[in-house]
């Protein structure tokens, strides 16, 4: 935030990690497919929770819609949030548990076991503690790898750290509970180990040892998620409801590209900063529509398969992973970036032109390349389509 005047700006909790900085709160709607239609600027204290409901309370009464369905992250609908909302029988939501709720879910004692899942990747339940609810558990393989993957190298980096301090320990290099305390801390606070290790700390020895257990029951979690929903099944399936979850990433485009690549939010006075978020939503707006229109020119994939299993990882199809490694669409010509296709676009200039003999001047295109002839006929087939 820049200024002094703006009575938005207030500290808040920065997710840029940008500490000991004024900032405000937007939130933007969007429709599933990333679509922004909505934006509300809020002061930068404002709770993402508080904010979410507002925005999608106010869209909801102007474009008069009977059925609307959120969709927010755990971090916006929460706990707090859905019980709240439960007052509300025409409020549909859907948004997922965090991880320590999803860590009583898996204990012994509750009817959520670990082998729904060894033989299928979604599995629904329901709970007495979640009333009226659907709980759709899922399992990503590819996740869990992955995530197993960066664990083990987490263990073994802080293992080979805690090792470095014990020596220091036993050479009589580092003494005193306290500094070894203060070592130890530091090593296994990073990346949030401590959990992993069992630590015995006196004024002159210090031992550790791996927790098998504790890394074992995060393991068995490695890829699991659960969506919550309160929408029957009548109206959305299981997969239909983890699809409808995972579209919050087209959402999370809209932000990259507000704050990086496409946009760029600054911030002033209070009415400026309004507009300006105002005019960003709709040049968001814009840039889908554009994309949409530009996906035959670019690196688009047009071709994207919906998997039949809502939890695996959308794989690129052939004729895109093609255009991707040889730049080359099926008609021989470039393709681009969407980044590129917009600054060719952009060259095309307005010539104002004088009658000779007169003080008459008019305004005179200059004729479009081929390229750019291309990049506006699909803009026009796209507006005539999307209309209808």
């Amino acid at each position: 935030m820049t200024g002094a005047h703006n009575p938005l700006a207030k500290f808040g909790y920065s997710r840029d990690k940008k500490r000991g900085h004024e900032q405000i709160e937007y939130g933007m709607l969007a429709t599933r497919a990333g679509l922004p239609i909505a934006v509300r600027v809020f002061p930068g204290n404002a709770a993402d929770p508080t904010a979410f409901i507002q925005i999608a309370d106010e869209v909801q009464a102007l474009a008069g819609v009977d059925d609307l369905v959120r969709v927010g992250d755990r971090g916006t609908i929460t706990n707090a949030r859905v019980q709240d909302l439960s007052k509300d029988a025409n409020f549909s939501w859907v948004t997922a548990l965090r991880n320590t709720d999803i860590q009583k879910l898996a204990e012994d004692t509750v009817p959520l076991q670990m082998s729904l899942l060894d033989q299928q990747n979604l599995a629904e339940i329901s709970l007495p503690d979640y009333p009226g609810e659907r709980l759709i558990a899922c399992r990503n393989p590819a996740l869990a790898e992955r995530r197993n993957h960066k664990r083990t190298s987490m263990l073994e980096a802080t293992e080979a750290k805690l090792e470095t301090i014990k020596k220091a320990v036993d050479t009589g290099t580092l003494v005193g509970a306290g500094k070894i305390g203060v070592r130890v801390g530091k090593v296994v606070g990073n990346n949030n180990m401590a959990k992993h290790f069992t630590l015995v700390i006196t004024d002159e020895k210090f031992t550790f040892e791996p927790n098998p257990a504790s890394i074992k029951r995060k393991a068995d979690l490695d890829g699991i998620s659960v969506i919550r929903t309160n929408v029957p099944e009548e109206s959305m399936d299981a997969p239909e409801i983890v699809r409808t979850y995972k579209s919050l990433a087209n959402v999370e485009k809209i932000f990259k590209a507000l704050k990086t690549r496409d946009l760029g939010i600054r911030h002033y006075t209070q009415d400026r900063t309004r507009a300006h978020v105002f005019l960003c939503m709709l040049a968001a707006h814009l840039t889908w529509h554009l994309r949409t229109a530009w996906a035959p020119l670019t690196f688009t994939d047009e071709n994207c398969s919906t998997p039949e299993e809502p939890v695996e990882k959308v794989v690129r199809s052939a004729a895109a992973a093609s255009k991707a490694s040889t730049r080359k669409l099926d008609n021989g010509t470039t393709a681009t970036s969407y980044q590129d296709r917009l600054t060719h676009l952009g060259t095309r200039t307005r010539n104002t032109a004088m009658v000779p003999g007169t003080e008459k001047t008019f305004e005179l295109l200059s004729l479009p390349t081929p390229r750019q002839y291309r990049a506006m006929d699909l803009i026009d087939q796209h507006t005539k389509n999307h209309r209808k």
